[in-house]
């Protein structure tokens, strides 16, 4: 770039500035939305101004002078983070804490292509390309050392000055940090992601295996477990909905439990459905436990986030597509073809009188609700096809997502019928839960992962459907299970003994 060098000081101080007005609207809307009126609520709004432009030049400062070339790297890189993040936060609505960064980092290209947009494109562009090249060719004079340690230590002075300044404010900072912290650039993500790494560390270690369990009912049974995506239980008709999404199952004589997630993100709503208990712990998980017991144990997936696996059969997408080349892979309908040649043949001497079949599928995960089910299941139109949910249409998103749960009725309901298919010699039983429900623009929330302790109902609310080829009177009539009575269901459906067997989370008589 032509010109005389800027001094860095400077430099840092456009950074800051650029930084508090671009990416962090959303941030001071939470502020004033918090704050009492009056002095009081002045000063905190002032003080928090002042110390994210302290702060910002500080840690901008700090990276700049010695990283240089690497520094600038850096900077450019926080940058185009930090556009991607504003994007999400106002299209979504998201908080980016340490549960959205494992979301982040557990998502895989396909899912996160559906984000795709022109709006995001505009984001990355403006707010994040373009200040990240300037930063890249900007000359700057970076000054003598003692400059260097000389703002570096004012920032830190004028900080420490202001925090203890509101030390009367600390209790409504400490109230509303959660908030705050997930939408303040770019510590959010910074910080969260270390928090995710360290927890994900630690969850991962060898799993804690639980006390040996035995088979110890006779005869042929199968579970068909299916982990449901995003499905909230205020759109089943199952529970009262006024239009009908569950026509099939409706006829199916199937027991409809209202229930509620432990969480609101994929990967602690399936492992909650694999647990024996609420814990942050990683104890075996359910199709761990039954392979290691005997059970013939399958998992079809066209999702993400489980907890580590130990079992033979893990089929994905793409090698039911090879046995199965009639079915569609768009579509979750592929995860249910031929269910059962998954049961042992006849005369097999490794046969295994007790099976497993865990369906984990991704039908109901927006934002691009509209691409998650064949042409024919598009009862409810016009459909909301945008990304961007808060400038969709509210009705048409609302019949995108409807089909999608049209869609998970003939899935559910084409498990049931192979199951009835069966051989009367197989007692079979089909469980659907959902990992967790979904926001469709109420409180101009969008999709999940808001916190638990301020998640609203729609993310929490599920659907926990059961049907067995014995009917339901073995069904206890309970007026709320919660996704720990799969485990336990489960283990006394197919017969098998355990210590860590709890008959009040288990649904049958």
């Amino acid at each position: 770039m032509k010109g005389k060098k800027r001094s860095l000081a400077l430099v840092c101080a456009v950074l800051s500035m650029f930084t508090l007005v671009a990416y962090h609207i959303p941030f001071f809307r939470h502020v004033l939305a918090q704050v009492e009126s009056g002095s009081n609520g002045t000063l905190i709004f002032i003080s928090l101004v002042a110390v994210m432009l302290l702060a910002n030049y500080f840690a901008y400062y700090l990276l700049l002078w010695p990283g240089r070339a690497l520094g600038r790297a850096i900077v450019a890189a926080s940058l185009v983070l930090d556009s991607v993040c504003l994007y999400f936060i106002n299209t979504y609505d998201v908080l980016i804490d340490a549960s959205m960064m494992g979301n982040v980092y557990n998502t895989r290209y396909s899912e996160a292509s559906a984000y795709f947009s022109t709006a995001a494109v505009l984001y990355v562009l403006l707010l994040g390309i373009i200040p990240a090249i300037y930063i890249c060719v900007r000359k700057i004079d970076f000054g003598s050392f003692r400059r260097y340690v000389s703002n570096v230590g004012i920032s830190i002075a004028l900080v420490l000055a202001i925090v203890f300044a509101n030390m009367t404010n600390w209790p409504w900072m400490d109230r509303n940090a959660t908030v705050l912290g997930s939408l303040l650039m770019p510590w959010s993500y910074t910080v969260n992601t270390v928090r995710w790494y360290n927890h994900e560390k630690e969850r991962n270690r060898e799993e804690i295996l639980l006390p040996d369990a035995r088979i110890s009912a006779e005869g042929k049974s199968v579970c068909v477990l299916i982990i449901g995506e995003s499905a909230r239980r205020d759109h089943f008709s199952l529970y009262g909905y006024g239009r009908q999404t569950n026509p099939l199952l409706s006829a199916d004589s199937v027991r409809a439990y209202p229930a509620r997630s432990a969480a609101t993100y994929t990967t602690a709503g399936v492992k909650a459905i694999l647990d024996h208990k609420p814990c942050d712990e990683l104890y075996e998980i359910l199709p761990n436990y039954l392979f290691r017991a005997g059970v013939d144990v399958v998992w079809r997936t066209s999702n993400w986030g489980e907890p580590p696996l130990h079992i033979d059969k893990v089929v994905g997408v793409d090698r039911l597509a090879e046995r199965y080349p009639q079915a569609d892979p768009a579509y979750d309908g592929i995860l249910f073809e031929g269910l059962a040649d998954e049961l042992p043949s006849a005369g097999d001497p490794d046969a295994k009188d007790k099976v497993l079949i865990i369906i984990h599928t991704s039908t109901s995960h927006g934002p691009n609700y509209d691409k998650r089910y064949p042409a024919e299941f598009l009862h409810f139109s016009p459909v909301c096809t945008t990304v961007e949910m808060s400038k969709a249409d509210p009705a048409e998103l609302m019949n995108a997502y409807d089909n999608t749960i049209l869609y998970t009725d003939w899935l559910v309901h084409s498990a049931i019928e192979q199951m009835k298919a069966l051989p009367e010699e197989w007692r079979s039983c089909v469980l659907y839960v959902s990992d967790h429900g979904e926001s469709l623009g109420e409180g101009n929330l969008y999709m999940h992962g808001v916190p638990m302790s301020m998640a609203p109902k729609e993310q929490v609310e599920i659907p926990f459907i059961v049907w067995t080829s014995e009917g339901t009177d073995g069904l206890k009539p309970l007026e709320e299970v919660s996704q720990y009575h799969v485990f336990h269901s489960v283990l006394d459906f197919l017969g098998v003994e355990s210590e860590v067997y709890d008959p009040q989370m288990d649904i049958f008589e």
